[in-house]
């Protein structure tokens, strides 16, 4: 009660009223109506604010006139960025004093209720009437040059601010005659006809021209004076509109002003919902994956369905046993619970695999059995991807190991001395130096011994196609190796067995298929026959008259370290379901076959260099090529779906529904997410060198580089 007391005080002074004079009036009054107070505290209150409740109504004056500026959305949004000076701790009898924008943020509560007043509502109340005579603050302070101040924005925008503008363009309305402009602006647009104007006449429409009587006949007609030659504004006039248009000039800057402001604010929300769209469309990319991968899951679960279901109807079979081929297999796989705690991205393992070049690798399933080729490397390793030990290799070819294949316990490797070995891992010891046994050294040792004695040796039959069997006598061991498969005259480079079925692919140019379950070639395919016999071929598409000729190479683009090397695989990969085979070629072509008929039925073209690796399923075939790209074909079409471009040759890939892997020649792996369109890359521990292979499954990749080094990421 000090506050209101002191403002009592102070407003008494000016108004030569003493206190005793406010006590004596209520007193004189009450005295005259005879009503005695209820309470000693009614009193002091009616005391306490009887200066004040004359004043009521200006209170609602003030609101009404403050109203119209103070309650606009615009104006309470200004009103909210004015800074407000924090209030001192200490006992300052000073306050600052009230303003326009003071007046907005103050809740007017005058009412006499039970509530209790405050000082700031007081002051508020005996400010009001200088604030109504004061004038309207003119600009905004030097330190906020860029944004009008609250009233002044709103004086600018008011309709009221081109009043000034009307009545100077008014004051330049010159008394004429009657000249029908509008009549003649429509005659001249051919907005009226001659019948019309005939027929109704208006005010507006008539022509008057004034004319005098001319006192002399022979009087000449004097020029026309111009219509501003008689109209005088005046100095007080004229100084007038100059501060008029000084204002108006003021008001367009504020309305710039403020237009700019709604502009940049437009444009912050707009960046605001573009990057809620943003987010919004990758949220629904990720829902399309995870039905993706819904899909192939439960594609895994029918596929598991059926074989356990003819699990136990097949048991004798050794190659029944096997499921569809691990390159087509869909779904997850199955995986340590350890996995799941390993950082997606990074190589957790690393095996060294002597000091050259990795050439191929292939493994069975995640933590299962790998096998690795490297160049100037005849036998193979064979890792135990779950305790990252070599268990040992697979002794038998002559030259290096091209390319290889694992499902389950089976392996088949192609190499340069032609010949294709099947081989049971399941057989591999840690020597295997002494456990593995070819046919024809059983059979030699086995002549050796019986020389003399009279013992009756078989030679090893061999086949009309050119295959031998590396079935050993009864008596001698057996080793890794189950098969081998000879026919091709020159390095096998690609092979894919699914099933009973073998695919292999040479540098010979020819493609052979294989009946593992007796060993025998049942069909050729010649891709020179192809070639000559195929009207899709444009003239001039191969790399030269070389292939045709019997030698093929051609130099693959520098790696990302500058090293580059020969390529002579003329038959880059190969892939096989049922009875349609798709294969890859160095004329850059992605041939179709029909096993059935042993012929070439359609030719994709698009690359310009040999094709080192392909995959197909049910839609598209995909492709990747020494021209530095990736190709996905439309299998519906035979036309090119999409085509990722790189830096460097592609030499390896393998996808799904949602991703592409790739190994392009760069030290890191290339993964494109065929949803999203993004690329990424795989290099966190990863090779020194440049990758060469690739394989995975699900979550679980394995690579191998020219480091000589294989590495196992967690994808």
């Amino acid at each position: 009660m000090a506050a209101p007391s002191l403002g009592n005080t102070s407003k008494n002074s000016r108004t030569g009223t003493s206190p005793d004079d406010l006590q004596a009036e209520p007193a004189s009054s009450s005295s005259q109506r005879k009503s005695v107070p209820k309470s000693h505290l009614e009193s002091v209150s009616r005391n306490l604010f009887a200066p004040f409740s004359h004043r009521k109504r200006d209170s609602h004056k003030i609101l009404a006139d403050l109203a119209p500026v103070i309650m606009t959305p615009k104006m309470m949004a200004h009103a909210q960025t004015v800074s407000v000076r924090p209030r001192a701790i200490g006992t300052s009898s000073t306050r600052p004093a009230l303003d326009f924008a003071t007046i907005g943020r103050t809740p007017m509560r005058l009412g006499l209720g039970a509530r209790r007043t405050t000082s700031r509502e007081l002051e508020v109340v005996e400010t009001a009437s200088d604030l109504l005579t004061a004038a309207l603050p003119d600009a905004s302070s030097p330190e906020d040059t860029c944004m009008p101040s609250l009233l002044r924005g709103f004086e600018a925008t008011v309709p009221s601010a081109d009043s000034a503008r009307a009545r100077r363009r008014a004051t330049r309305n010159v008394d004429a005659p009657r000249l029908g402009l509008k009549r003649l602006s429509l005659g001249a647009r051919g907005l009226m006809t001659e019948a019309a104007e005939e027929d109704v006449e208006s005010e507006e429409d008539v022509v008057l021209v004034a004319t005098r009587e001319r006192g002399r006949r022979g009087r000449k007609k004097r020029g026309r004076e111009s219509l501003s030659a008689n109209k005088v504004f005046g100095r007080e006039e004229l100084e007038r509109q100059t501060r008029e248009i000084a204002r108006d000039k003021e008001n367009l800057h504020v309305r710039r002003s403020l237009l700019h402001s709604d502009i940049v604010e437009i444009t912050s929300k707009i960046e605001a919902l573009d990057a809620i769209r943003t987010r919004l469309e990758e949220d629904l990319l990720k829902l399309q994956e995870d039905e993706l991968e819904l899909d192939d899951e439960l594609l895994m679960v029918q596929e598991r369905l059926e074989l356990e279901t003819s699990k136990n109807s097949h048991s004798g079979s050794m190659h029944a046993s096997l499921m569809a081929s691990s390159r087509r297999r869909k779904g997850p796989a199955f995986l340590p619970s350890e996995h799941d705690e390993l950082p997606p991205g990074v190589a957790f393992m690393t095996l060294e695999c002597g000091s050259t070049p990795i050439t191929s690798l292939d493994f069975s399933e995640p933590y299962g059995t790998l096998v690795t080729a490297s160049q100037e490397d005849a036998h193979p390793r064979v890792w135990d991807l779950l305790s990252g030990e070599e268990i040992g290799r697979l002794r038998g070819h002559a030259g290096t190991v091209k390319t290889l294949q694992v499902e389950a316990h089976l392996c088949a490797t192609g190499a340069t001395d032609g010949v294709v070995r099947l081989w049971d891992l399941r057989r591999v010891e840690a020597d295997a130096e002494t456990s593995e046994w070819d046919l024809s050294d059983v059979l030699e040792e086995a002549e050796e011994e019986g020389e003399g004695a009279g013992v009756v040796v078989d030679r090893p039959r061999t086949k009309p196609n050119g295959t031998r069997s590396s079935g050993a006598p009864e008596e001698g061991p057996s080793g890794p190796c189950v098969r081998v498969l000879e026919g091709h005259s020159k390095a096998v480079t690609a092979l894919y067995f699914e099933s009973d079925t073998l695919v292999t692919g040479a540098s010979d140019k020819t493609l052979r298929q294989w009946d593992l379950a007796t060993g025998q070639c049942v069909m050729t395919m010649d891709i020179l026959w192809a070639i000559s016999h195929s009207s899709t071929m444009p003239a001039g598409h191969l790399p030269g008259a070389t292939a045709a000729a019997g030698a093929f190479a051609v130099p693959t683009p520098p790696y990302a370290d500058g090293s580059w090397e020969l390529y002579q695989d003329f038959i880059g990969a190969v892939q096989s379901w049922e009875y349609a085979l798709v294969s890859g070629s160095g004329d850059g072509a992605v041939r179709m076959w029909d096993m059935r008929t042993g012929q070439a039925h359609r030719t994709l073209l698009g690359h310009t260099g040999p094709v080192t690796c392909l995959q197909f399923d049910e839609i598209h075939v995909v492709s990747g090529s020494l021209d530095k790209s990736v190709r996905i074909w439309d299998l519906r079409t035979g036309g090119i779906f999409e085509t990722v471009k790189y830096e460097h040759g592609v030499t390896a890939l393998q996808f799904d529904s949602r991703k592409i892997v790739s190994a392009t020649g760069e030290n890191g792996i290339k993964i494109y997410n065929r949803t999203s369109m993004q690329h990424s890359t795989l290099s966190t521990n990863g090779h020194i060198r440049p990758v060469e292979k690739l394989r995975y499954m699900d979550r679980y990749l394995v690579s191998g580089g020219r480091d000589a080094a294989v590495r196992i990421w967690a994808l």
